[in-house]
């Protein structure tokens, strides 16, 4: 694994996710480190999450690990994450997270900050990632975006998001067992968009702006500019 720091030769994931994002050196590490580090913290959230591994009390910076996945291509376990987390607010009702959450909500211990706001801040950019987020030259659009947003009501609507290269604006709905894309204008980065819509896998098929485009390997398709819209199907 990657240490969380140097002196001490550590596991913590949590600070591991920084070589992410912020600071972006995932370039900087062997091959598969970051991927070998952050699969034991899955192991480790999941034993907790299902009551395989024992646990009194976590502190929320965890959710930055939301991201980390995000970055890594774990749509679903990311959501899993998030879900959990969002389980864990105290207060129930607040719409928060003190520094430390137990697992006896009200076990007489050190709550620390209550809301506390780089809890806070962790959720945000985590949700934000989840949404789009700067790889390169490029826009990653989607990529932690669950299916299952897509296919509740109107979608998923994305407006006035600050990145390097401007503003953006796109929307991701379903339309029937298919899925479309309306990037709109505003944001201009040089790479282009990366688009990464649920479920959608290299046997698709995909449209932007009415001509036939070809999807990744990966699932994803490459859009040149905005405007566009995207039109996958199965």
């Amino acid at each position: 694994y990657v240490p969380g720091c140097a002196d001490l030769g550590d596991f913590d994931a949590t600070s591991t996710t920084i070589a992410l994002d912020p600071v972006d050196a995932r370039a900087l590490f062997p091959d598969g480190a970051l991927e070998r580090t952050f699969e034991r913290y899955w192991r480790f959230f999941r034993d907790r999450r299902d009551g395989r591994e024992a646990w009194e009390a976590f502190t929320p910076y965890e959710m930055r690990a939301i991201g980390a996945f995000v970055r890594l291509g774990w749509r679903e376990r990311a959501d899993s994450l998030l879900q959990f987390f969002m389980a864990q607010q105290r207060p129930p009702g607040w719409r928060q997270w003190p520094e430390v959450v137990w697992h006896d909500a009200r076990a007489p211990h050190f709550l620390g900050d209550l809301p506390h706001a780089w809890v806070g801040s962790d959720f945000v950019r985590s949700v934000l990632d989840m949404l789009a987020y700067a790889e390169g030259a490029s826009l990653q659009l989607g990529a932690g975006i669950p299916e299952r947003w897509v296919r509740q009501g109107d979608g998923i609507s994305v407006r006035g998001l600050g990145t390097p290269w401007g503003t953006l604006a796109y929307d991701m709905r379903a339309r029937g067992d298919g899925i479309e894309v309306r990037i709109g204008p505003g944001a201009a980065p040089p790479g282009g968009f990366r688009v990464w819509a649920p479920a959608v896998t290299s046997k698709w098929r995909a449209s932007v702006n009415g001509a036939a485009a070809r999807v990744g390997s990966d699932g994803s398709l490459s859009v040149a500019k905005a405007p566009a819209t995207i039109r996958f199907s199965p």
